[in-house]
Formats: C-alpha cells, sequence, structure tokens
C-alpha cells in the first residue's frame, strides 16, 4: 500500500491549507475592494510554515503588481504585509495605459520563425559580417569574444573604450540578426592589466559588467549570471595570489581568480518561451531537444579548461554543449561571431544544431573546417564553406559614434561640466 502523505499545511492543523484555497482568498478580497477585473491572476501563492502565513502574488500579465498576505491559522488578511490596495490600482492602471506585454507578444507572435540558413562559416570582421546575415535568421548567440589586454601583442584596440565600443557594434548586430525573444549567451571575464615596473600596481578590468551595460542598453533583459568555475590549480598561472601567499601581509591579499561569467540574456520582445515550444510546426523537435537527467541544477558550473596548440584561448565544448542544449532546440541556428577554431559550430553540429561562425584568421577557420569535416554526416544541413572576403572595412571609421567620440575628449582632460557646456551652447549656436 502507498505511503499516504501528509502536507506541511495538514501537520500543522492550518485552517489555509491549499495554493488554490489562497487564490480564491485573493481574488475574494480583491473583488470586496473593487480591485478585481479580468486581466488580473493570481500568480503561484508560496507557504511559509516559519511564520505561518501564504504569500499570494497579483499578475496583470508579466507586471508583478502586488501580494497579498494571508494568516495561515485564520485565513485573515494581513493588511500590515500585503500591499496597499491602493498601490495595486495604480499599478494596474499604468501598466493598462501603455498596452499589456500579452497583447504586444500576441502580435508580435503571430507566426513562427524559421531561419532558412544552413552551415556556413565566413572570413571577416563580425561588425561587417553580420550586416549581411538576414534580419531575424538566428536562434540562438553563444559566444567568448576577444580578450582586452593593454599588452599591444595581445589587442587591436587601442583603449579600453575602443574595445568596447567594437563590441557595442557587434552586439547591436547580433541583435538585429536574433530572433525576438531568443537568446544571447556570453562567457567573459575580468582582465588583468599587469604593471609596467616595480613602481606601479597592477589592476583588473572588470569586463563583464561593462558588457552588461552595453547589453541592456542594446535592448536585451538580462536573464542569468551562471558562473564557470575551474578547478583551484587553474588559477595560479595568473600570478594572482601569488605575493601575498609568500608574504601574508595585509592589503595584499589578492584571490586567485578561477571563474569566468557566462552571462544569459534575451532579446526584447520577451516573447513567452511557450510560443516557441506549442507553436514549432514540428513537434518532434521539440521532443528531441528534451534535455536528459544529469543537468546543471545551479548557476555554478564545475568545468575544466580545454587545451589545443592551434588556439591559445579556446573554451571548453563541454561549456558549449551545455549552453547549446539549454538554449535553443534542435535545428535551429547558432552563431558565433567570434568563431575561432570552431568550438560552438562543432558542437552545435554535435547536438544536431545548424551553425553560422564567423571568424577573421584564415588559420582558425582552417582548423575550424577540417573539423567540422570530419563530422560529415551529423551535419543537420549542407556545410558551406563561404569564403567570401568581409575582413576590409565598407563603412568609414571616421563616423564614430558620439558616445565614443565624448569618450576620447574625456580621456584627452575635459571633464563632464565642460562637455556639457560645448553640447548646450553649440546646440543654443544652431
Amino acid at each position: 500500500m502507498a505511503e499516504i502523505k501528509i502536507s506541511t499545511a495538514e501537520k500543522r492543523n492550518y485552517k489555509l491549507r491549499t495554493a488554490n484555497e489562497a487564490k480564491k482568498l485573493a481574488k475574494s478580497f480583491l473583488v470586496e475592494n473593487d480591485v478585481w477585473r479580468e486581466e488580473l491572476r493570481c500568480g503561484l501563492p508560496e507557504i511559509n510554515d516559519r511564520y505561518h502565513y501564504w504569500k499570494v502574488p497579483i499578475v496583470l500579465d508579466d507586471h508583478d503588481i502586488g501580494e497579498l498576505i494571508f494568516d495561515a491559522y485564520t485565513q485573515a488578511v494581513d493588511l500590515r504585509r500585503s500591499s496597499d490596495v491602493q498601490m495595486i490600482r495604480g499599478r494596474i492602471s499604468r501598466v493598462l495605459a501603455g498596452g499589456t506585454a500579452r497583447q504586444k507578444r500576441k502580435k508580435k507572435a503571430k507566426g513562427f520563425t524559421v531561419s532558412p540558413l544552413s552551415n556556413v562559416i565566413i572570413k571577416g570582421r563580425s561588425e561587417i559580417v553580420l550586416k549581411t546575415l538576414p534580419e531575424q535568421s538566428i536562434d540562438l548567440v553563444f559566444t567568448s569574444p576577444p580578450y582586452f589586454n593593454a599588452r599591444k601583442q595581445y589587442s587591436e584596440y587601442e583603449s579600453y573604450d575602443d574595445y568596447l565600443f567594437a563590441m557595442r557594434r557587434v552586439i547591436r548586430e547580433c541583435r538585429r540578426v536574433l530572433i525576438d525573444g531568443k537568446f544571447f549567451v556570453i562567457n567573459a571575464s575580468h582582465v588583468l592589466v599587469p604593471r609596467t615596473d616595480r613602481n606601479e600596481s597592477s589592476s583588473r578590468i572588470a569586463v563583464p559588467f561593462d558588457l552588461h551595460q552595453i547589453l541592456i542598453e542594446e535592448g536585451f533583459e538580462f536573464v542569468d549570471d551562471i558562473i564557470w568555475q575551474k578547478p583551484e590549480g587553474a588559477g595560479w598561472a595568473s600570478g594572482r595570489g601569488r605575493r601575498f601567499s609568500a608574504d601574508r601581509n595585509p592589503m595584499q591579499y589578492k584571490a586567485v581568480p578561477v571563474t569566468e561569467y557566462v552571462l544569459v540574456y534575451r532579446k526584447k520582445p520577451c516573447i513567452l518561451i511557450d510560443h516557441f515550444i506549442r507553436d514549432n510546426p514540428d513537434q518532434e523537435i521539440i521532443q528531441q531537444s528534451k534535455i536528459p537527467d544529469g543537468y546543471e541544477k545551479t548557476n555554478v558550473w564545475y568545468i575544466s579548461p580545454a587545451h589545443d596548440k592551434r588556439h591559445p584561448a579556446i573554451f571548453p565544448p563541454e561549456l558549449a554543449e551545455k549552453v547549446i542544449r539549454y538554449y535553443s532546440f534542435v535545428n535551429d541556428v547558432v552563431l558565433d561571431p567570434f568563431g575561432g577554431i570552431g568550438t560552438t559550430a562543432k558542437a552545435a553540429a554535435k547536438l544536431n544544431r545548424r551553425f553560422c561562425s564567423i571568424e577573421v584568421s584564415d588559420e582558425y577557420i582552417e582548423a575550424a573546417r577540417s573539423d567540422l569535416a570530419k563530422l560529415g554526416n551529423n551535419l543537420v544541413a549542407p556545410f558551406d564553406f563561404a569564403y567570401r572576403d568581409l575582413h576590409e572595412m565598407k563603412d568609414d571609421e571616421a563616423n564614430i559614434s558620439l558616445n565614443a567620440l565624448l569618450h576620447k575628449l574625456l580621456r584627452e582632460g575635459y571633464t563632464q561640466e565642460e562637455l556639457y557646456e560645448i553640447l548646450v551652447n553649440g546646440l543654443h549656436e544652431k
């Protein structure tokens, strides 16, 4: 005989025992206070058995507009802990005035977009190559952009601002080609800028945080910060922490870096995930894409670094495979605008996705092409090595953005107040 499970609410002898009962109480309270309307719904109630209450979120479309708290023993509403009724009314009015996100999504998601692209590697600079791709033709972007480093032998960028400006251009074009509501995942880490002599200190640049700001400004919604954790010994190669390990003096402490970020975003408008599942014209693909047991349950992923003599800084195939499994379906198109030796492309092919890889180096392209050719029958679409040389810039590099120009002037010694005065006076003169 199967064992009968007794809920926490029954054990505590609560009068309010189930989520459905909590929802009914919440709706009744809102009706009595002339707040309820058909656009509203009660979210998933949560029980707090430590303080003996139920919390019921009040939701209008995608907007959390308040919550009601009910005493689990008496079923009475706790007005002190609950959202103010007038506040809920005001939030309802503001949301409805702008049109609900559901209405906007329904209008946007009428048809299901299936990308026409086949497997392809294209030689060229990402910001130029991306302009040749059709709008909304990519299902997932996963990339690890080049490291910024002040040492000239590792970087083509004159300054960190120039680096961020270049990344913004690529991110902006990625947004154009990415299908609405789909994912942009980027692997990035802080960069150590070594000291030039003993009288200076080394410094670290928080690259992921600056890339985050750019992604938000360019129309993406932040979803997750996944931490890629490497074995402890992996961080000592940076040299960080060695001085403290030897001397143990306060203020010399520096943590040895063994993590990188895998930042997850969605392109706005964030169409419901259900649309991509329910409305897919090939439901067999949905079944084939199910994630088996053994998936990552937290945002800390333990993955050992990878090495390949053909490239100095590759990320592990395991990392690419996890991202592609979790954020795309079989037959989707996965884009890597900084393709390198094709780690993302090879992971996509292995998982029966299509790939679009962009790379400027002939050497790396040939390595990727060679590896992909070995996969042969695993490719879900014909492999077209598009050797279109799109390396040269076709737009005028002198036409830099106002944002980049302002950064340049700040570096040259102008204050923000002086720049403000110049802009205002210029506008007045015009």
